[in-house]
């Protein structure tokens, strides 16, 4: 990594992390059964409630790193994760997301990737909730897997095992964190993968998690803009 130093937290502090996993779960599913009873027209749906609930688990989640890096070792939150502002040549990220976007797809041709869709184009049935899915997608789900994979994982992995392995030990669980979603074919997960080794060197060259996030986002949102061309006559 590019950082004067190494992180301050250890494999100790990932261990606590990922001990407030289920905690975090069940206190997602509790809120949403409240939000259901309280709002029942605003969840409603299966989209509605299924992003809901990851969205309560990721700001649970954020919440137990943010006890990790700012409370146990009193350093600034954000900046010690990596995002740091401004980018240089933010530009050239945002049009390489979806060059990568195109080239991960072109192989996923080769690939024979299963054309019966993911999860997440399961939860769109109208163009209000490919609003709502494209703006979780784009922004939400990014700024979690970047602060969570390249800004609190990869510089503790890289440590242990230097840039490269680090890298590919990150995009690991990156990729199968999206298994789920992609019904656990082979393809999609091994192509999520290689985006995610991609995001990592970006954040090992620059330093910034910003910066893969910058891709990551624009990586995302030109899945949507394919998915919104070929679909937008079919909702409503």
């Amino acid at each position: 990594m590019s950082e004067r130093r190494g992180p301050v937290w250890g494999y100790q502090d990932l261990a606590l992390f990922l001990s407030a996993v289920l905690p975090s779960l069940v206190l997602a599913q509790v809120l949403l059964r409240a939000g259901i009873v309280l709002a029942p027209r605003w969840l409603a749906g299966h989209a509605a409630q299924t992003l809901v609930i990851q969205s309560f688990m990721y700001a649970f989640l954020l919440g137990a790193l943010y006890l990790v890096i700012a409370w146990r070792y009193g350093e600034p939150f954000w900046s010690a994760l990596g995002w740091n502002f401004p980018i240089p040549r933010a530009w050239l990220l945002l049009a390489a997301g979806p060059a990568l976007t195109i080239a991960l797809s072109a192989l996923g041709v080769l690939l024979r990737v299963p054309s019966d869709g993911s999860q997440i184009e399961s939860l769109i049935d109208s163009r209000a909730s490919l609003a709502v899915v494209m703006l979780f997608g784009v922004l939400l789900a990014p700024i979690f897997e970047e602060t969570l994979f390249r800004g609190f994982l990869l510089p503790l992995l890289a440590r242990s095992v230097g840039p490269q392995l680090g890298i590919l030990f990150t995009a690991v669980p990156f990729a199968l964190l999206h298994g789920a979603q992609n019904r656990w074919a082979w393809q999609p997960v091994v192509l999520i993968g290689l985006a995610g080794a991609v995001f990592g060197y970006v954040r090992y060259k620059t330093g910034s998690t910003t910066a893969a996030f910058l891709m990551h986002s624009a990586y995302n949102a030109m899945g949507f803009v394919g998915y919104t061309l070929t679909h937008w006559g079919m909702l409503t």
